[in-house]
């Protein structure tokens, strides 16, 4: 394959346990030596997942670059952050939260060396502003991956502070960073799906003076009111904060719902993003009709 691949199809290498929560998988192709990576610590790719027993079904990519399968062969398509990418041994870590449900995490339990699966292109969101001395990270346990890398990459001149819910304490792993000062606290027993999230309690808490860029990542509807208090009561501006719903509770009941609401009110809900160029306004609006829907 020449110049940048419009897929990669890997194979399992390897597969480290990093705690009872979290496995890595360590992922191999040749493809990966010209892999346009972002080298940003938060790169996503959407990982296209076979059915379980079965090899991947291989997209066709048509002239705009978009993937086609077969009607009934379209795999589980879910993003996942690369927590390592190294082109000299054609290699990407991709860390799985083992939740015991969901299709991907099955994968990741089931997963052995030599099992192959496909991804796409990557995709970031961090980018603090220049001169962001103090850099504010809160998240659950999905967050983690891209939590580490960025951790890995900032400048030594920053002061950092990391806040993370996780399912129980077991489940903590190690995190480093040059930062010259890096304050890491965990909350065990909340969010995650077992119990209330403390993300909006940790950001309330914690000092945001101006000058410090606040990255958030968690369960989508929880990240609601901590956008909110960043963005209504501290009133930062939108480029000193980033809030990523990484994954949506009992999703697909959440899905149905949604998949249920007659055709007029889906065409007002998506309408909102037509009305304004401001994506964090066109956030608040969309949020608040989600919630007036039960959503």
């Amino acid at each position: 394959m020449t110049g940048t691949p419009a897929y990669i199809l890997a194979e399992v290498t390897a597969l480290h346990l990093l705690s009872p929560g979290m496995t890595r998988v360590t992922l191999a192709s040749e493809a990966l030596r010209s892999y346009p990576s972002t080298r940003v610590g938060d790169e996503y790719v959407r990982v296209h997942f076979p059915e379980e027993g079965a090899d991947p079904v291989l997209p066709e990519i048509d002239e705009d670059g978009n993937w086609h399968y077969p009607e009934d062969r379209y795999p589980h398509v879910a993003p996942y952050t690369i927590r390592r990418f190294d082109p000299d041994t054609r290699e990407v870590d991709i860390d799985f939260v083992l939740h015991g449900h969901g299709r991907a995490a099955g994968w990741a339990n089931r997963a052995r060396t030599g099992d192959r699966i496909v991804f796409g292109p990557p995709r970031r969101l961090y980018e603090p502003p220049t001169g962001a001395a103090r850099q504010v990270f809160v998240t659950d346990a999905t967050g983690l991956p891209a939590l580490g890398r960025l951790l890995e990459q900032l400048d030594p001149s920053t002061e950092a502070t990391a806040v993370i819910e996780v399912a129980e304490p077991s489940h903590t792993i190690e995190l480093t960073s040059p930062a010259h000062r890096l304050d890491v606290r965990w909350i065990p027993g909340r969010g995650n799906g077992v119990g209330p999230s403390a993300i909006t309690e940790a950001l309330r808490e914690l000092a945001i003076a101006p000058g410090t860029y606040v990255w958030v990542a968690g369960e989508s509807k929880e990240l609601r009111t901590a956008r909110r208090y960043l963005r209504h009561e501290l009133q930062l501006p939108t480029q000193w904060y980033q809030v990523i719903g990484y994954w949506t509770f009992k999703h697909e009941e959440w899905l149905k719902r949604y998949q249920a609401l007659d055709g007029e009110t889906v065409d007002r809900l998506e309408g909102i993003w037509e009305q304004t160029s401001d994506e964090e306004l066109g956030r608040d609006l969309y949020e608040v009709q989600l919630e007036r829907l039960g959503l």
